[in-house]
């Protein structure tokens, strides 16, 4: 959670007491609900789908803009029909995250394989850490199962939840319920001096494709648009001489997922450190064109202009 003095000086994580005790209810159905079984909450996903696309048209303009810029080479019919199915993803995404409140080991191991992660195994073995480079596609919220299959203590940078106390604190229950360690991302800076400490090898997971500010030093072409990037990654894999991965997750079925993990670099001591991130990006825009539905068209990723003087690399 984010810590107490970001919480005073940020107005944006208060939370006024009828607010608290609306959220905190709400959470309390959605605790109830993650108790359901699957066919039940894929149902209820089906319903969520109606009223998102069609009532409430949920960031529809954003969804198509983004779609539109991406794949200019995609006609209106196309672009429709990858937003519809954006949506019910989305919904999907919704219930399942809901569900990782209470699915038990056996049943995420069903549906949640790591296919290749003794490729990870083998680098703590040799007490070595590890970045691992993900990004908002398929259900990113099951990796942090990761733990029942990996040896590495797992951390994971987060953003915390703004104004909603009850919320993060079950968001946090499904992601560190199966080992996984979360790191505030206003709490970063320690993160070096936290894996050099560490007792056993650190597999450190960044979603690094999240909106960074505009004064970002780090721009680059980005689905046809100039975006932003933290350029944290690079700096932590460079420094620490840590192999870089990068976590692909696909789509099997429904409620079903496979991850692979692509090394990039080995040693990135021996890279320009602006190459970790543009390999990294380039190959989420590679995977994401293969099966664009599943990743989050939904973000206002784009809403920031590149400062005047700023390079685009």
């Amino acid at each position: 959670m984010a810590d107490k003095k970001l919480k005073q000086t940020d107005k944006r994580y208060h939370e006024n007491i009828f607010k608290k005790t609306i959220n905190s209810i709400l959470v309390g159905i959605i605790i109830a609900i993650s108790h359901l079984p699957f066919w039940i909450l894929f149902g209820i996903s089906d319903f969520i789908y109606i009223i998102v696309r069609y009532v409430v048209k949920y960031r529809y303009k954003v969804i198509i803009e983004n779609l539109s810029n991406a794949f200019p080479d995609k006609n209106e019919t196309e672009i429709k029909k990858i937003t519809n199915k954006f949506y019910h993803h989305f919904c999907d995404l919704f219930v399942e995250t809901i569900k990782s409140y209470s699915i038990n080991s056996a049943e995420m191991s069903k549906r949640m394989k790591f296919n290749n992660i003794d490729i990870l195994n083998d680098h703590f073995d040799k007490g070595k850490s590890v970045v691992l480079l993900g990004m908002h596609y398929n259900n990113w919220e099951w990796n942090s199962s990761m733990p029942i299959k990996c040896k590495h203590q797992v951390s994971v940078v987060y953003n915390p939840l703004r104004g909603n106390n009850a919320f993060e604190k079950f968001i946090l229950k499904t992601r560190t319920r199966w080992g996984c360690k979360m790191i505030p991302v206003n709490q970063t800076r320690r993160i070096v001096l936290d894996i050099a400490k560490a007792k056993i090898p650190v597999a450190l997971a960044l979603g690094a494709d999240q909106t960074a500010p505009a004064t970002s030093k780090f721009w680059t072409p980005f689905f046809n648009r100039e975006a932003p990037f933290f350029s944290g990654p690079e700096k932590i894999a460079h420094s620490l001489e840590l192999p870089v991965f990068f976590t692909y997750s696909r789509k099997v079925k429904r409620g079903m997922y496979e991850v692979d993990y692509i090394l990039l670099f080995e040693n990135p001591k021996e890279v320009d450190p602006n190459e970790i991130l543009l390999t990294y990006i380039r190959k989420i825009e590679g995977l994401v064109s293969e099966e664009p539905a599943y990743y989050l068209w939904s973000h206002r990723r784009w809403k920031h202009t590149r400062p005047e003087g700023t390079p685009l690399l």
